[in-house]
């Protein structure tokens, strides 16, 4: 069975409207689970493996098979978007869990649904919608860094149907977080529970904009299915919250809330099939990990401290050695051509056998010899091209560098 991650916004191709007026945490063992991330309507979460590279020699050029293609430059966020001023001291703040009987189902939506608000980002190609969950007052927003990717103009509709033009604080794409601002005070924010205090079996609804604006305000219901779960996406791997709770697309950056009415996560992706009915199975970010980012969002415009290399990897499969005639390590699928691993003259089709001095025959031991370095460290890798093979020094850098 193939099963795959969807991040959930609604893209419809949709004529621009009017501009609307303006008035990180200790992971629990989990299961591992190898997956593509697909995008609806071409969209790119991102989170590469990211590096640069210091002067040196380079490769050869591949000799058989199809030659390996530039992966081409990632657009920027667009130099039109608006930007809000950072650092102005606000945090997500975590309220104590309350005592007493669990909340109704009804005292839940109602506490929410004011909270709750959609995300409209205009890029070229039509609207991309998806929802958002109030932290502020005076207007901070709290969304998926994938339903506002690329976008060149940022709105965001009120649960009164009161519409705000947007800027960007800032986003992550590692994590998939991103935080909005809107210029309006008096708004009812979300009450935030920490993520840690879950157990599996817990009662979550989620609500948030099914199809996007269709369904806007949709609540459903289920259970906490597992925490932690490890999922590896696009070479990169998110531990997230697993839910039964409905998501559908436009549930993108929507609540995953607990029976006390605190939002304990924030919703963005569903495992599909294009073989097997798959039900029941969405995720959500567990708001330990949201709380580490947005307060670094609100206070930097970005999440430092994350040494990258600047390449999609995969394990070399059986398949791949015998038609390539190559050795086992991990086969590069793309290179940041923003990186510096681009100029140095790495490409599509190589295969790194050795890090730091140390085997490469699968992607976790790339990972395994990158743990514990910083920005800046060198990784000595081995590399082979078509029968070649040579050493190139490393030098790891900031990810939020060659994400925008």
């Amino acid at each position: 069975m193939r099963s795959d991650y969807y991040p959930t916004p609604e893209h419809t191709p949709l004529p621009a409207p009017p501009e609307p007026p303006r008035p990180r945490r200790q992971a629990r063992p989990g299961v591992r689970l190898l997956c593509t991330l697909l995008v609806l309507a071409a969209v790119s979460v991102g989170g590469h493996f990211l590096w640069s590279a210091l002067p040196g020699g380079t490769l050869p050029p591949l000799e058989t098979g199809e030659p390996a293609q530039p992966l081409p430059t990632t657009p920027s966020e667009s130099p039109a978007v608006d930007r809000a001023p950072l650092g102005d001291g606000t945090t997500l703040l975590f309220s104590p869990q309350p005592t007493g009987e669990p909340w109704s189902l009804q005292e839940i939506y109602q506490a929410n649904l004011p909270s709750i608000v959609s995300v409209r980002g205009f890029r070229e190609e039509g609207w991309s919608l998806g929802t958002g969950v109030i932290m502020s007052q005076d207007g901070y927003i709290i969304t998926n860094s994938h339903v506002i990717e690329l976008c060149s103009r940022l709105s965001v509709v009120l649960w009164d149907d009161r519409s705000y033009s947007a800027a960007l604080v800032g986003r992550d794409g590692q994590t998939d977080l991103a935080v909005l601002k809107i210029d309006c005070d008096g708004l009812t924010p979300a009450q935030f529970g920490d993520s840690t205090g879950i157990q599996v079996g817990d009662m979550a609804v989620a609500i948030g904009n099914p199809l996007g604006d269709k369904l806007r305000g949709t609540m459903t219901d289920g259970i906490i299915s597992a925490i932690n779960r490890d999922v590896d996406v696009e070479g990169r791997t998110m531990t997230l919250i697993q839910t039964n709770a409905a998501l559908n697309s436009g549930n993108s950056g929507g609540a995953l809330i607990n029976a006390f009415g605190q939002v304990v996560g924030i919703t963005n992706m569903k495992m599909q099939s294009y073989t097997t009915p798959v039900e029941g199975l969405g995720f959500a970010i567990p708001t330990a990990t949201v709380k580490t980012v947005v307060d670094a969002l609100i206070a930097e415009g970005v999440v430092g401290g994350r040494p990258t290399i600047g390449i999609t990897v995969q394990t070399v499969t059986p398949q791949q050695r015998s038609d390539l005639e190559c050795p086992q390590g991990a086969y590069i699928v793309s290179v940041d051509r923003r990186s510096d691993a681009w100029a140095r003259g790495l490409r599509p089709g190589d295969v790194i056998v050795e890090a730091n001095g140390s085997a490469v025959a699968a992607t976790g031991d790339l990972l395994a010899a990158k743990e514990g370095l910083g920005v800046g460290d060198i990784l000595t890798l081995r590399v082979w091209r078509a029968g070649y093979e040579q050493t190139l020094n490393v030098a790891l850098v900031e990810q939020y560098t060659l994400e925008d």
